[in-house]
């Protein structure tokens, strides 16, 4: 599985990098809002900064929901780095946006998906990836892996090759579900890529080690 970081924040994306772990990032209008990044000259300085720190994809989201607004946007957005990925809601005109740059061979990440029904119509179209929040399900006391897997189980049985975008991940929890559900890619914060490597046996082995090291040194 593919790991992806969802944020804007330079310093946790070069971090994620270090690791070496890391295949992608995404973002959206919230989490560039969060790092104080307005004007669309510095958002897309902004972008151009994220493709010169990873080697992936980078998912750009468009601001428009008009079908236009999102074709001008894109372009735009996909004219800044050959790893720009083009992120589109799954509305009526971002399923038109989808195939549009889908022809174009511009690789896109349709979003907001909550629905096999329309992660479908996304993969028909053309899109790259298709994105079910998970976490956003879970809130509304629905199933999000349970989403994941049925999303899996429907492109693998017709073939489509869309890869499946777990997003909306808020734990390590969530990364191990989707995981086992199979989905090709999770976005997730730092936090919850880093707490895989958590284990107290693994913290105490260390210990253990360092202490008997101390020892052969005499």
């Amino acid at each position: 599985m593919k790991f992806f970081i969802d944020t804007a924040n330079l310093g946790q994306i070069k971090e994620a990098q270090a690791l070496g772990v890391l295949d992608g990032v995404t973002t959206n209008p919230s989490l560039m809002a969060k790092e104080g990044i307005k004007g669309d000259a510095a958002i897309k300085a902004h972008y151009q900064q994220i493709c010169e720190i990873v080697d992936g994809d980078v998912s750009a989201e468009v601001f428009g929901t008009e079908y236009d607004d999102m074709i001008r946007q894109g372009e735009e957005l996909a004219a800044l780095h050959p790893q720009i990925t083009i992120k589109l809601p799954c509305t009526k005109d971002g399923i038109r946006a989808v195939k549009y740059f889908s022809e174009k061979g511009v690789k896109t990440n349709c979003t907001l998906v909550f629905t096999v029904g329309q992660a479908l119509l996304a993969a028909k179209a053309g899109a790259t990836y298709v994105s079910p929040f998970v976490g956003r399900l879970d809130d509304i006391s629905s199933d999000g892996v349970a989403l994941v897997k049925e999303i899996v189980d429907v492109f693998n049985y017709y073939g489509y090759q869309t890869q499946v975008l777990a997003a909306s991940i808020r734990h390590t929890q969530h990364i191990i579900d989707c995981m086992k559900a199979g989905a090709d890619v999770a976005t997730c914060p730092l936090k919850a890529i880093l707490g895989l490597l958590n284990h107290p046996l693994t913290d105490k082995g260390v210990e253990i080690f360092v202490a008997d090291a101390k020892k052969m040194e005499g």
